[in-house]
C-alpha cells in the first residue's frame, strides 16, 4: 500500500514510530488517513521484528482532530470508509504491543482520542488537548469511551461540554499524559522510555496488555458494543457547526 497520509519507519532497536503526515493541515486526519493508519497498526502487530510503537505527529501539531474540510457543502467526494475513528481508535487500544504516543502542539478531539488510547503518554510543555466537537454541533461519539477511561467521567463532562483547552499541566494532572518535558528534551524522554518498555518480556506484555483491558472500568468491549453511531455530519446543528468554523464566526446558537 502507497502511504500519503502517515509514515511507518521501523529503528535497529526495533521501534516502529507511525507519523501522521498532514503537517500543513495540522496533521487533521480524512477518511484516506484514518485507513491508512489503521492497516499500518495492524501491520506493526504483525510484524515480529516490531517490540514497540510509537505514535507522533510530523510539523508543529500531533493532530488537529477531523478535517473538517472534507465536511458540509462544497467538500470533495470522500473515499468509501474502511475504518471509522471508532474502529481506528479500538485497534490502537487493543494492540498487542506497547505504544507511547509523542505530543507536540495540539491534540484536538480525535486526536486527544488517540492519545487516550496508548499506553504512554508524554508530551511538551506547550502541547495543549481539547475535545471541541459539540461546538460544530457533534457529539464525540467516537472518542468518548477512551476519554472518559483515561480522565474519569466529571472530568470529561466538564471538557466534552465546555470544548475548552486543557494545557499540558492540566493534562499531567487529569493523567491524559504521563510525563511533561521541554521540547529540547523530548527525544531523550522517549529513548529512555523506549528503553524501558524494551526491558520487559514480549509475550509477558501482551499478557498484561489482555488482562488489564479484561479488569477496565469501565470495560471498553461491552461499551463499544452499544456505542450509538458517530454523530451525523449532515444534521442541521453539524452544518451549521461547520459552516461557522470554515467562516471563523460564532454559530448560530451562540448568544451575543
Amino acid at each position: 500500500m502507497t502511504l500519503t497520509r502517515i509514515t511507518v519507519e521501523i529503528s535497529p532497536r526495533r521501534i516502529g514510530t507511525v507519523t501522521l503526515n498532514r503537517p500543513e493541515r495540522g496533521n487533521a486526519f480524512d477518511q484516506a488517513m484514518l485507513d491508512e493508519l489503521g492497516d499500518g497498526l495492524k501491520a506493526l502487530v504483525a510484524d515480529d521484528a516490531v517490540r514497540v510503537v510509537v505514535l507522533r505527529g510530523a510539523g508543529k501539531h500531533f493532530c488537529t482532530g477531523a478535517d473538517l474540510s472534507s465536511r458540509g457543502p462544497g467538500a470533495e467526494l470522500r473515499p468509501a470508509a474502511k475504518y471509522a475513528l471508532r474502529d481506528v481508535l479500538a485497534i490502537l487500544d487493543g494492540l498487542s504491543k506497547p505504544t507511547v504516543a509523542v505530543v507536540e502542539g495540539g491534540a484536538i478531539g480525535g486526536g486527544a482520542g488517540f492519545v487516550t488510547c496508548c499506553d504512554v503518554a508524554i508530551a511538551t510543555g506547550d502541547a495543549f488537548f481539547s475535545v471541541p466537537e459539540v461546538r460544530v454541533g457533534m457529539a464525540p461519539m467516537g472518542i468518548m469511551p477512551f476519554m472518559i477511561r483515561a480522565i474519569g467521567h466529571r472530568a470529561f463532562r466538564r471538557y466534552g461540554l465546555s470544548g475548552e483547552r486543557i494545557p499540558a499541566a492540566d493534562a499531567l494532572r487529569l493523567g491524559l499524559v504521563h510525563e511533561i518535558c521541554e521540547p529540547p528534551a523530548l527525544e531523550a524522554t522517549l529513548a529512555k522510555i523506549a528503553d524501558a518498555l524494551l526491558l520487559g518480556a514480549p509475550h509477558a506484555m501482551t499478557e498484561l496488555k489482555a488482562a488489564a483491558a479484561r479488569y477496565a472500568s469501565p470495560n471498553l468491549a461491552e461499551i463499544l458494543a452499544g456505542v450509538p453511531p458517530p454523530h451525523d455530519p449532515k444534521s442541521t446543528e453539524a452544518q451549521e457547526g461547520i459552516a461557522a468554523f470554515r467562516e471563523k464566526r460564532k454559530p448560530s446558537w451562540y448568544p451575543e
